[in-house]
């Protein structure tokens, strides 16, 4: 059955462009496309709209699954802020989580991650006060990483036989920081084990550990951070209910309980979609917000897919990291139980970051190598309007696919006792991580619910229960048809697969898809 996100849609029989997946690359192209006069379709194979920017709800209580803090929002100036503005008519709003957003946890210490380039930098220093000038060095790599990803990032966009003549001198500077690990560069700074532990405490919002990920992307993550952290207000549901009129006025739609067959391609051009009910739907523009591995594994046809060898490609990417999340509920507002906005990175005493992963994934009943906290319901100042008396916590870490691939053939909520069973093992080692920090909380929860990798799979459609779609290692960077054009006409790609995780990756995966699809420079109209 096929229900629209708004009341009472009429499905037309031709579009200007449809969009496969209404993550927040798909929602984001879909808008600025509609803004351009396009009618838009966006296809949702799932009964809610948003991919992770969607909540859900249990027993009077509602959970964010995928969003938990956004930077660059709090200045007008920002391109991130002008971007949402731009795309929800400055419907949404955000709210600033305050002066300290991360509180990186070691063994029993614990250093403070503030607001403010400054007072960043004023803090790690008072840390570690002997590493003076690797703090201020760090800072400037972090601002000069960050520079050269813009020409990059264009290069992705424009026309190739542009990018034929000048590709090359776009992507060189960023080359010269994502060839390198975070580990390398921060090693290249200091000797001091813990301040690399610390500068690398974000790292959980990428995936990859320091030896593994790429310094630009790294680098991304930190700047993005560093003027503080946001939330939007009425939470991350407000994301898709801001975008939706603006798709609506140039008549677009998005559609949920909506899956996609398979992209219909003739002489090596796409012209429309077949749904799973065997509807074939038309438009001018295909984009799949998908991800790469699942539109070339399931959504091309066979034949497609070998004439352009696109398999051979995927052989030179690997998925991101998978994850379980704890979705907690308590009694008590946020300001009686004294929950902090401040998300909590919790790291084991012993080993730097790899060490700990490695040591983990030989083994899942050593200590977790990283355990993050966020409280929603304290970031959030509408909540207590539609929750009173009620407070919400997310416990995510780290978790390898292949200890959940054994029921990879079982449905949702009919998994089996033995699944269960270690899904109630790893709850109750989170909520006794979540004890040391807050102990007044123990004794005030109501409810708690875990999601596994397959659980991802179930809703983000990741085969592997990827968070972040593609890793994000140095040669990740390199893959030249990592970009919104594919070798088939007028079929795109759009998410964060095409520029890196998280939200604001994939906002911005929106504006190169648009770029490609229309030739104007998005970015100009901002």
């Amino acid at each position: 059955m096929i229900q629209s996100y708004q009341q009472r849609p009429r499905l037309q029989e031709s579009y200007d462009t449809i969009i496969i997946g209404s993550g927040m690359g798909g929602l984001t192209t879909a808008a600025l496309l509609s803004k351009q006069g396009q009618k838009v379709l966006v296809l949702e194979r799932h009964y809610t709209a948003g991919g992770f920017t969607h909540v859900f709800k249990r027993k009077g209580y509602e959970w964010d699954v995928g969003i938990h803090y956004i930077g660059e929002v709090q200045r007008e100036s920002s391109i991130l802020r002008k971007l949402f503005d731009y795309v929800t008519d400055h419907e949404l709003k955000w709210a600033d989580m305050g002066e300290v957003y991360d509180r990186i946890v070691i063994g029993d210490q614990h250093f403070d991650l503030v607001k403010g380039v400054k007072n960043f930098k004023k803090q790690m220093i008072f840390y570690f006060p002997e590493e003076e000038n690797a703090i201020n060095t760090y800072v400037n790599l972090v601002f000069k990483a960050v520079k050269t990803s813009k020409n990059y990032y264009i290069s992705k966009a424009i026309s190739p036989f542009l990018n034929a003549l000048l590709g090359k001198f776009l992507k060189a500077p960023f080359y010269k920081f994502s060839d390198k690990t975070t580990d390398e560069v921060l090693r290249s700074l200091t000797k001091n084990e813990t301040l690399i532990k610390v500068l690398s405490g974000q790292y959980g919002d990428y995936g990859l550990p320091p030896k593994q990920s790429s310094f630009s992307m790294h680098a991304s993550v930190a700047r993005h951070y560093f003027d503080g952290g946001n939330f939007p207000v009425g939470g991350s549901s407000q994301i898709v209910k801001t975008i939706a009129p603006v798709i609506a006025a140039s008549g677009g739609t998005i559609l949920v309980s909506a899956e996609v067959e398979e992209i219909m391609i003739e002489k090596n051009t796409a012209f429309g979609v077949q749904m799973k009910d065997g509807k074939i739907i038309r438009a001018k523009n295909i984009v799949s917000n998908a991800g790469i591995m699942t539109t070339y594994n399931t959504l091309l046809p066979s034949k497609t897919v070998e004439k352009h060898k696109l398999k051979e490609r995927l052989q030179k990417i690997k998925p991101s990291v998978a994850h379980v999340s704890l979705y907690i509920g308590l009694e008590g507002s946020p300001e009686d139980l004294q929950i902090p906005k401040t998300n909590y990175w919790i790291y084991p005493a012993e080993g730097d970051h790899d060490t700990c992963v490695k040591r983990y994934l030989d083994d899942l009943s050593q200590p977790f190598p990283v355990v993050y906290l966020s409280f929603p319901s304290a970031k959030d100042p509408d909540w207590s309007n539609r929750y009173p008396g009620k407070s919400s916590i997310d416990i995510i870490t780290l978790v390898p696919f292949e200890a959940f691939e054994k029921w990879s053939d079982t449905s949702w909520k009919k998994r089996g006792d033995k699944y269960e069973k270690i899904k109630e093992d790893i709850a109750q080692r989170l909520l006794k991580e979540l004890y040391k920090q807050l102990p007044q909380v123990e004794g005030k929860i109501n409810c708690y619910e875990l999601s596994t990798p397959l659980t991802t799979r179930h809703f983000a459609n990741y085969k592997n229960g990827e968070v972040y779609g593609l890793d994000h290692g140095p040669s990740r960077f390199r893959q030249a048809f990592l970009t919104p054009r594919t070798p088939i006409k007028n079929f795109y790609l759009t998410g964060q697969d095409i520029v890196t995780a998280g939200v604001g990756g994939a906002l911005f995966s929106g504006v190169l898809t648009t770029m490609a699809i229309t030739g104007k420079n998005v970015l100009k109209t901002l």
